[in-house]
């Protein structure tokens, strides 16, 4: 019997594939679970649109990040950090902080967790932080750290 799953299927396959499996299985395990259900020509249409609408939902995404990571590149982000004398500065700036800065002074609402800092920032100057927007496109922000007064 032919199946369409509706979860993840340890050891049978993923979340909307068609698999060939036993009647048994399909009748006492996979359709009482709500597992799957059985392909027939509804279920297959009903997958088919899914699947449509899917890839139009994940297109407009990647236009979204694409049009975030322009606006980021015009951007930059002024965050202070205490600093003794000769310059010597106290902690370090993170990507909590710049994702707080961002959306004081720029609006922009930033995961902490998709900011990439190689190492983290202990020093004044000017930056480039590359932010994850999604798994095909990386924005790059200015972060300029100054000295708090």
């Amino acid at each position: 019997m032919k199946v369409i799953l509706l979860e993840d299927v340890k050891s049978l396959g993923k979340k909307g594939d068609i698999v060939n499996v036993s009647d048994g299985y399909a009748r006492n395990y996979i359709l009482p679970k709500k597992l799957g259900v059985e392909a027939n020509s509804a279920n297959m249409n009903d997958l088919k649109l899914q699947r449509q609408n899917a890839d139009k939902v994940a297109q407009e995404q990647l236009e979204a990040a694409r049009e975030l990571a322009g606006t980021l590149e015009t951007k930059e982000v002024v965050v202070g950090m205490k600093s003794g004398e000769g310059g010597r500065t106290f902690g370090s700036i993170s990507s909590k902080e710049i994702a707080a800065a961002a959306k004081e002074q720029c609006g922009l609402e930033l995961d902490k967790k998709k900011i990439q800092l190689p190492e983290a920032i202990k020093s004044l100057g000017v930056y480039e932080v590359s932010i994850r927007l999604h798994p095909k496109v990386t924005g790059k922000l200015k972060v300029k750290v100054v000295e708090e007064k």
